[in-house]
């Protein structure tokens, strides 16, 4: 029986079967003994009928059953051995989720109490795996239903949504940005809609975002998720989201349709995808694309002291990766990984990847621990760039046509792979990141250093074989994980206590810098320096070659009172600051992107090579004069000047950029090329000009007195000799 095209091959389908209508329920168990479809009336906390399903080849176990349709409730339950040391973990008292469920019904707020296994206190085990005996008691009662969803609706659904911006590889400016933290505090969205798919696509958000020139908003985790047992002893939650419960709905705590509650019905399940196609619809017609933060490193279940909820009850040993004793290896840190190396694995994330493309709209993904994704079994699960899966998903037909963005590491034995993925994949870019952070505060950088990576680190990408362009590199200055652009600039060391770990939690490794003073002051000389380095921060971001993120709230100086790991503060610390908004910074960065856009020579679409009469790219001293090689890693000079001179898409150049990266806190006289520089941008002063404004005209010399990043144009003269005005 085949489900309706583009939809995911196991799972529940509507259908109909000798004339009857009915549901097609399949299920991938291979070492299960057997496996049942438990059906519920909405409100019931035990099932109605039990349906056992039956051996259909490969591992799958089927069933049709008639006279129930969309909107049915169900859970799974699979009995089998239970041998932890071989990976076998089955317990039929345990409802389960479908890892293929279109949609989940009821509360998920203590879901990582709920174990497979006996334990005398769900918040502090004390238990080795291999101990573990088998819980007997029924749990239907604390787990959510799954719901059955007409597969072939949502994909009409998802075909009714504006279709994809088209954007060009080196346009794209992408802002990182949480659901909830981007508008629960904004003054011009309605309360019920704060914090919310429905807050994201008001007009006052759209606005905004088109201000900043963004053309892709990349979402932090909205797969439906779940809080870590940790967590809910002390009282939190898991805010950003890198806990997946399931892999193919939006999660509702994100839903003004439901008031950010758990969905108690299909239809209220219905109501918060129609949100989330409605924001993803909006933001199409607003030319911004919606790309999605995933996580299929890792589950919910967590290590073997976690939950039993879906993927471990119906086959622990094939949907995980084990090492001995039916242990799951750690390569995302969180207690399992996933078995890549597993076609079934495989289909599961391909399947729900294509869903989200085809049925909601979203235009990429940026995949989280994306090394994982890549360690092969054949290989003793070592990276592999060309693994089965990566390679399915830069190949797909649906797939291919989205951004795929790698967070090019894990956590695991050699897992740092920066430039290390194919062609069609774009990279997270920390080099990028550390590099422009210790040239600006003070932490050794070096010209060098920064040359390479504001030309898209070439060191790493431009490798020959492998044909990637600048816009592979996705060059950041701050993320979600670590610090922000406010406290990377006010704080030398974290302020994690309000996660409760101590502050033994989040990076010590931030090259950041505070001005003098730890934290809030209101000490003018820090404070003006502070803002003098935030500035050549984001700079630097916009006017380097490669794809630019910016951090949602970076703009509005947003703080988080040093705190450098706030996945668990789903409260002011990163819910974003409006009312008291960096009004200036919020009008730099929108003249920075604008910049950005109006110059070929900032964005160029292929590799320099510094070659020919006029080259592409020329590096100068402060003479000057070109560099010479031993000035290139001298620490005792920190101003850099190149020299651009490119067209639009490969036309000829119609005027040349001069920039100048001036990190020294002294005064310098920078020899300018010949002829008059108009200034297009002085970092130092928050000076950005856009068109139709009045540029200041400066000849022979450039005086730099603080740390500063400078654009100046000047104007080509065309083959007939007459003057082109630069823009």
């Amino acid at each position: 029986m085949t489900p309706p095209c583009g939809s995911p091959a196991l799972g529940a389908h509507p259908c109909q079967l000798g004339g009857q209508d009915g549901v097609h329920f399949s299920v991938w168990a291979p070492d299960a003994h057997g496996v049942e479809v438990c059906l519920f009336e909405a409100g019931e906390a035990a099932e109605h009928r039990r349906v056992a399903l039956r051996p259909a080849g490969d591992g799958v176990w089927a069933a049709f059953v008639a006279g129930v349709g969309a909107g049915q409730l169900y859970g799974l339950r699979a009995s089998g051995p239970w041998r932890p040391e071989a990976g076998h973990r089955f317990n039929p008292a345990r409802l389960l989720l479908d890892p293929w469920a279109l949609a989940l019904a009821g509360d998920t707020e203590r879901l990582a109490l709920q174990t497979g296994h006996r334990r005398a206190d769900p918040l502090h085990p004390d238990q080795a795996g291999g101990e573990h005996q088998p819980d007997p008691a029924d749990n239907a009662a604390h787990m959510p239903r799954c719901v059955v969803v007409d597969a072939q609706a949502e994909l009409d659904a998802g075909r009714a949504i504006a279709a994809r911006p088209v954007i060009a590889g080196d346009r794209v400016v992408i802002l990182e940005a949480h659901v909830k933290a981007l508008t629960r505090r904004h003054p011009e969205v309605p309360d019920d809609q704060r914090g919310s798919y429905r807050g994201l696509a008001h007009p006052a958000v759209v606005k905004h975002l088109q201000r900043l020139g963004i053309t892709t908003v990349c979402l932090l985790p909205v797969h439906q998720h779940i809080s870590e047992r940790h967590l809910i002893e002390r009282g939190l939650s898991n805010h950003w989201g890198y806990n997946t419960l399931n892999a193919f709905a939006p999660d509702p705590g994100y839903a003004a349709a439901t008031g950010g509650r758990a969905p108690a019905s299909g239809a209220e399940a219905s109501a918060v995808r129609a949100e989330f196609r409605q924001m993803v619809d909006t933001l199409h017609r607003a030319g911004i694309e919606v790309v999605l933060d995933v996580v299929y490193n890792h589950t919910a279940e967590s290590d073997l002291d976690g939950p039993t909820l879906s993927w471990r009850g119906l086959g622990h040993a094939r949907w995980y990766a084990l090492r001995e004793h039916g242990v799951p290896h750690n390569f995302s840190g969180t207690g399992n990984s996933l078995a890549f190396s597993e076609p079934r694995v495989q289909q599961w994330v391909l399947d729900s990847l294509r869903w989200w493309v085809q049925a909601f709209g979203v235009d990429g993904f940026r995949f989280d621990l994306a090394v994982s994704l890549g360690r092969d079994a054949a290989l003793g699960h070592a990276f592999n760039p060309r693994s089965a899966l990566l390679s399915a998903m830069a190949q797909d037909p649906v797939l291919r046509q989205v951004r795929l963005i790698a967070e090019p590491w894990d956590i695991g034995p050699d897992g740092y792979h920066v430039g290390g993925f194919e062609a069609g994949w774009l990279e997270w870019n920390d080099r990028f990141r550390d590099g422009v952070r210790a040239f600006w505060l003070g932490h050794h950088g070096t010209r060098g250093e920064l040359a390479t990576r504001v030309c898209a680190s070439g060191d790493l990408f431009n490798e020959p074989r492998r044909q990637r362009l600048p816009a592979a590199s996705v060059n950041m200055v701050t993320a979600h994980d670590g610090f922000n652009l406010a406290d990377l600039t006010a704080h030398r060391h974290k302020h994690n206590q309000a996660n409760g770990e101590n502050n033994r939690d989040g990076h010590g490794h931030n090259l950041s810098a505070n001005g003098g003073v730890e934290g809030a002051t209101d000490d003018p000389v820090v404070l003006h320096r502070r803002r003098v380095w935030r500035r050549a921060l984001l700079a630097t971001l916009f006017c380097a070659q490669g794809t630019p993120q910016l951090l949602s709230g970076d703009e509005l100086g947003h703080s988080q009172q040093g705190n450098n790991n706030s996945y668990c503060q789903d409260n002011p610390t990163t819910w974003l600051d409006w009312a008291g908004a960096d009004t200036e910074l919020t009008d730099f960065v929108a003249r920075l992107s604008a910049l950005r856009q109006r110059h070929a020579g900032l964005r160029h679409a292929r590799w320099f090579t510094g070659q020919g009469s006029e080259p592409d790219i020329a590096w100068l001293d402060t003479d000057a004069r070109p560099m010479r090689d031993e000035a290139w890693q001298a620490r005792d000079r920190h101003t850099l000047t190149a020299l651009i001179t490119v067209g639009e898409g490969g036309a000829p150049a119609h005027e040349r950029l001069l920039l100048v990266w001036h990190g020294d806190h002294g005064s310098c006289r920078l020899q300018l090329p010949p002829g008059d520089w108009r200034v297009l941008l002085d970092s130092a002063r928050g000076c950005a000009v856009r068109p139709g404004e009045v540029a200041d005209t400066v000849t022979g010399q450039l005086a730099l007195h603080e740390a500063s990043v400078w654009v100046l144009v000047q104007g080509l003269h065309a083959a007939g000799g007459t003057p082109v005005a630069p823009t």
